[in-house]
């Protein structure tokens, strides 16, 4: 009986003496969108990824949809650690004083998908994010939403059909130049109002991702798009840099395949739900969607200069410059390679 009761107690005490074998570190991943969007799939994907490669010894836990924290109050929770990991569109580091980010709004700065990966996946994107890092946080890696389209209730095919015409905007303040250049007028609105402006004429138009005008129904109160491709909008992963510095070597690289292997899925979810958004709005027959002639398209950026001499004070010639150079091809690779 001694001897039984004696087993039973030591191994009690080794399992108390042991809590690192069970000891588990947890991520809370904050953001702001529904969970079926690309960003919270890709949330979702990291965490299937993030508990599988570590052996459980992560948890990952979701709180999507401004569960925990809104827009504004989720960059401040990260700093003090309230939240170890969002994803918030770039135009948010702005107010942290970052205005470098801002470079991603500029207008026709991505000619096309290669151009934004050699910005995002090379030197230029990690230089951008060792800016955060003085701020407490730290960049993991680079999410699209994807390539805006324009869509308002009068034909837009040319830049002279903007002027007078209402366009909402999220707040930027190259966007506000942006339209101020095409002679329209900027209204910065949230975006969960922006349908009932639509319908009731507040605004006249907007600018967004196919997939973001298809879910929010913009399509059925709007009659003109153009598939101008003329901005972006992407997201960044962060996370707190002194909980990603204090966690184990081991760890942080197996959260680091996770990340990366779940961006990829997150960016192809997004190219995949815009293709299929623009073609089910082409088909519905609510809204007229056009390609802008080549000679449109010269116009848009003949008359969107000067947003690049405005802004260039605010962001940085350097950093535009930069991104300019770095978005070039590599004329020893064919394009897509």
């Amino acid at each position: 009986m001694k001897k039984m009761i004696f087993g039973a107690l030591f191994a009690t005490a080794a399992m108390l003496s042991a809590p690192s074998a069970f000891a588990q570190t947890v991520i809370k991943f904050s953001h702001v969108t529904t969970p079926d969007t690309p960003k919270g799939r890709g949330a979702e994907k990291f965490k299937e990824l993030a508990e599988k490669y570590t052996d459980g010894q992560v948890k990952v836990e979701i709180f999507p949809n401004s569960q925990l924290y809104k827009d504004k109050e989720e960059m401040e929770a990260l700093q003090l650690g309230a939240v170890q990991m969002l994803a918030p569109s770039l135009a948010k580091f702005g107010p942290l004083g970052v205005r470098e980010f801002e470079v991603f709004d500029l207008p026709y700065i991505f000619p096309n998908k290669d151009a934004l990966r050699r910005v995002t996946e090379g030197e230029v994107g990690r230089q951008l994010f060792a800016k955060l890092e003085p701020k407490g946080i730290k960049g993991l890696a680079y999410w699209d939403n994807g390539f805006k389209i324009m869509t308002a209730n009068s034909p837009i095919t040319k830049p002279e059909d903007f002027h007078g015409l209402k366009m909402r905007i999220q707040s930027s303040k190259v966007l506000d130049s942006q339209f101020r250049a095409l002679g329209a007028l900027p209204q910065v609105m949230a975006f969960s109002e922006v349908y009932q402006a639509m319908q009731t004429g507040v605004v006249d138009g907007s600018e967004n991702t196919p997939s973001n005008v298809y879910t929010q129904n913009h399509y059925e109160v709007q009659k003109h798009g153009l598939e101008s491709n003329h901005g972006y909008i992407g997201y960044a992963v962060i996370v707190n840099k002194p909980f990603w510095d204090g966690l184990p070597e081991d760890l942080r690289v197996q959260l680091e395949k996770a990340l990366a292997e779940s961006t990829e899925y997150a960016n192809s979810v997004a190219q995949r739900d815009n293709n299929d958004a623009l073609e089910a709005m082409k088909k519905s027959g609510r809204i007229d969607i056009q390609k802008p002639t080549p000679e449109a398209t010269a116009a848009f950026r003949k008359a969107l200069e000067p947003v690049y001499t405005e802004m260039s004070r605010r962001i940085g010639q350097g950093t535009i410059d930069a991104v300019l150079n770095a978005a070039q091809p590599d004329t020893t690779q064919p394009e897509g390679k």
